[in-house]
């Protein structure tokens, strides 16, 4: 079952990086934005296969698992555009919070609102304030699926944790002044919860 199910997100995390570059051709880069790079493929796809692997040993069932490899279809998407062209399409976002959002109400999961709502609004602030410079709009509805699919007390932690990281690596590349690609390390952040507190 783990080789099996680490190998369906390895060929989820490949669909991923194949959507994400043909929604990513038309795209040209914003010149105030982070700068064109590329993608750590080969990382991404295996570290989806080792995030299906460890759910299934730590025992995750299917509706779970299916659940996680719906988002890490999106948080691959979401790391390799913004790398690629330094935006994050909508594709890659709202569609999976739109189903986590389904699933709360067809649950009675209120709390799935609070979270996600709590944790975006220091994020849209941000990108208010810097007027999507500091902080781009696509962060911030990245942030509304992390806070959905995480809870507030778990997402608090992820993202507090991958802001700090992106500031470090800023610092330590003598990059302060530049824009960053962000959407890597708050996926990282989502992705890593998710394989060890499930849902």
């Amino acid at each position: 079952m783990i080789p099996l199910v680490g190998a369906l997100y390895g060929c989820a995390a490949f669909l991923a990086v194949q959507l994400s570059a043909s929604i990513c051709a038309g795209i040209v880069p914003f010149e105030d934005g982070p700068k064109p790079g590329k993608p750590p493929t080969a990382w991404l796809i295996g570290g989806a296969i080792v995030a299906g692997a460890i759910m299934t040993m730590r025992g995750a069932d299917l509706p779970q698992l299916g659940l996680a490899a719906l988002l890490i279809v999106s948080l691959i998407a979401s790391w390799y555009s913004d790398v690629l062209v330094g935006i994050v399409p909508d594709y890659f976002t709202l569609v999976p919070l739109g189903a986590l959002l389904l699933l709360a109400v067809v649950g009675h999961e209120w709390s799935t609102f609070i979270a996600m709502t709590a944790i975006t609004v220091p994020f849209a602030v941000a990108a208010y304030l810097s007027k999507g410079r500091g902080m781009g709009w696509g962060d911030v509805k990245l942030v509304a699926l992390g806070g959905a699919a995480l809870g507030l007390q778990t997402a608090v932690i992820a993202f507090a944790g991958a802001c700090l990281l992106a500031v470090i690596i800023a610092v330590l590349r003598k990059r302060r002044h530049e824009p960053i690609a962000l959407a890597p390390y708050l996926a990282a952040a989502i992705g890593v919860a998710l394989t060890f507190n499930f849902f």
